[in-house]
């Protein structure tokens, strides 16, 4: 990782008071191998944008919403969200290797575990394995964050009374080296499990990443992709169209492309849901189906996600609405 004045010497634009009042609020974490696919003098780029604070992060905005999402009303036990009766999901941790700006869950405590106890790790556990669920989701934070014989302990448990297992992660995205061969066959040995990776920009898809993407497939892990739409990262046809057939190429499916969540500090990231519509069906004019994803909006009602296009037509997602 890059350490705050390493980033400030290679980020000339990048603001030590913003950045110290932005890591009070929620962590700034910059892996080395992200700062050095960026361009640092250009305060627009992409990858930057993602991972350096600035001071819109630190400016209320009447949109915002503490909990976007409505997970706090569907967690039963702590570090469980259950929204739908055929899927659990499991909070194995906080920490991520890179804390992208626009993030909905942003309620680190700085004072609390970033991890589950012993004890509510197991609570947890037992209720996902009677939650009566199909699918078992691990998400974070980052699952990856976890060694692996942790993380695969977790996933040989809930594969045991759950049929299917997915592993949402950024790592093999911000954090390649992450992904070993040990890894990637470890999660092929659990079966029916898949691996939900987060990938917004093409210029993300580096060498390194491409090899743990290989790393991952060539074990027989199949792979989907998320991204979030995000104002001057990816907002653009253009960016849109290169990432869903370079993810291809990689044998990664697009699956979902998320209208970004209204979290406080994420509002000069949004983007609005008319333009979104409007961006999606130009990427289904340019893509094949194999690399369209869905346009989606996760409603903070905690009823889960649904095409952005019906939230609108159903009078829940204004078109101007941008979270």
């Amino acid at each position: 990782m890059v350490g705050r004045p390493e980033v400030l010497e290679r980020v000339p634009w990048a603001d030590p008071q913003v950045w110290q009042r932005a890591n009070a609020r929620f962590p700034v974490r910059v892996p080395r191998g992200w700062l050095d696919a960026a361009d640092p003098t250009n305060p627009d780029d992409p990858l930057l944008r993602q991972a350096i604070p600035v001071a819109a992060e630190l400016q209320p905005h009447p949109g915002d919403r503490p909990d976007p999402v409505g997970d706090r009303a569907c967690s039963p036990v702590p570090w469980v969200v259950q929204k739908h009766p055929d899927r659990v999901l499991l909070l194995v941790t906080k920490r991520c290797h890179l804390y992208c700006r626009y993030c909905f869950r942003r309620d680190h405590d700085p004072g609390a575990s970033q991890d589950p106890s012993a004890v509510e790790l197991e609570r947890a556990l037992a209720w996902c394995e009677r939650s009566g669920a199909q699918e078992a989701i691990l998400s974070g934070g980052d699952p990856l964050a976890l060694a692996d014989p942790k993380l695969l302990a977790i996933g040989r448990r809930l594969r045991a009374q759950i049929p299917v297992l997915r592993v949402h992660t950024r790592a093999p995205i911000t954090w390649p080296q992450r992904v070993s061969d040990r890894l990637a066959q470890g999660l092929a040995e659990l079966g029916s499990t898949w691996v939900v990776v987060h990938c917004n920009h093409p210029r993300e898809l580096t060498a390194p990443v491409r090899r743990a993407l290989d790393t991952l497939v060539d074990a027989g892990v199949p792979l989907l992709n998320q991204a979030v739409l995000l104002r001057g990262v990816n907002d653009s046809a253009d960016v849109l169209t290169e990432l869903s057939q370079a993810l291809v190429r990689l044998r990664v499916l697009p699956y979902y492309l998320h209208h970004t969540d209204a979290v406080p500090g994420n509002a000069h990231l949004r983007v609005p849901a008319a333009r979104g519509l409007a961006l999606h069906r130009a990427l289904a004019s340019r893509v094949s189906g194999v690399a369209l994803p869905a346009y989606v909006v996760d409603l903070p009602d905690g009823s889960g996600k649904m095409p952005v296009a019906q939230a609108v037509a159903d009078g829940r997602l204004g078109l101007d609405a941008v979270g």
